[in-house]
């Protein structure tokens, strides 16, 4: 039952892209300050849990295998390791299509304008964004999965952390789309499917989980889980927010962020 609750957990962050798709046809992909705070929010969410409770975890385990200095080496080993997998992924999909640098959401980054922009490319332009969102979105689903089997109430706080940072993203894959071939429904589908990778992830944790099991792996994955979401928030979400609005509203999301989730830690667990 705990891995069911968790795939749904991750399945429920994915699937925000959409959510991000519905919006791209409203005022509310206007709304800048509502979005910085917002990947603020999403980047307090995970940077807190990383540090506070990810990180102390893994070592916590690795402990039952190993003297406690080799199991911290090994637990910050594991955790930059997680950093190194991202940042690699980063680093193998084209600038240009990366979703970490998402289009401006009133338009400025992506033109639309038949007259200067051949239909052509801005359908090629949203094709490669929600390849490479995919791209990106499997190793936090693996994320998701993993945290909320070892604590339902930690899942459910990062699944939510993931799914409002996936929002702009599903904007930046339906705005192109939609210029390019008026059709909503297409760049909803498309904004919706680039989110799959998310519990396709999940579904390799269950398999990882299956075939190896222990104290050692389990630190040693939760370890990298808490790396891959601090370089998460650090290259994608608080970069964006400072793009999307002041300064100072992000700072304020983040803020609220780790506030809210050190109450879910200190009422929930």
């Amino acid at each position: 039952m705990d891995i069911l609750y968790a795939f749904l957990i991750t399945l429920f962050a994915g699937l925000s892209t959409g959510i991000g798709g519905l919006l791209a046809f409203t005022k509310m992909a206007n709304k800048k300050s509502f979005l910085a705070f917002s990947l603020g929010l999403s980047a307090g969410v995970m940077l807190y849990v990383s540090f506070i409770e990810i990180f102390p975890k893994s070592f916590e385990s690795l402990s039952l295998v190993y003297p406690p200095s080799t199991a911290y080496l090994i637990t910050t080993i594991a955790f930059f390791g997680g950093m190194a997998l991202i940042g690699l992924i980063d680093y193998l999909v084209p600038n240009y299509v990366n979703p970490h640098t998402l289009p401006d959401i009133n338009g400025s980054d992506v033109e639309v304008d038949p007259e200067e922009l051949e239909r052509s490319s801005l359908l090629r332009m949203g094709l490669f964004t929600a390849a490479a969102i995919a791209i990106h979105n499997f190793p936090e689903g693996l994320a998701t999965f993993i945290a909320a089997t070892e604590s339902l109430t930690l899942g459910v706080s990062i699944g939510v952390a993931i799914a409002i940072h996936n929002i702009p993203e599903g904007i930046a894959v339906a705005m192109p789309i939609y210029h390019a071939t008026g059709s909503k429904a297409k760049a909803f589908w498309y904004s919706l499917l680039s989110g799959l990778a998310e519990p396709l992830g999940a579904i390799a944790g269950i398999f990882l989980l299956r075939a190896f099991t222990g104290d050692f792996f389990f630190g040693i994955l939760f370890s990298a889980v808490g790396g891959i979401m601090v370089y998460i928030s650090l290259d994608e979400l608080l970069p964006s927010a400072e793009k999307y609005g002041k300064h100072h509203i992000s700072i304020i999301g983040l803020m609220v962020g780790m506030a809210l989730m050190a109450a879910s830690l200190v009422l929930f667990l």
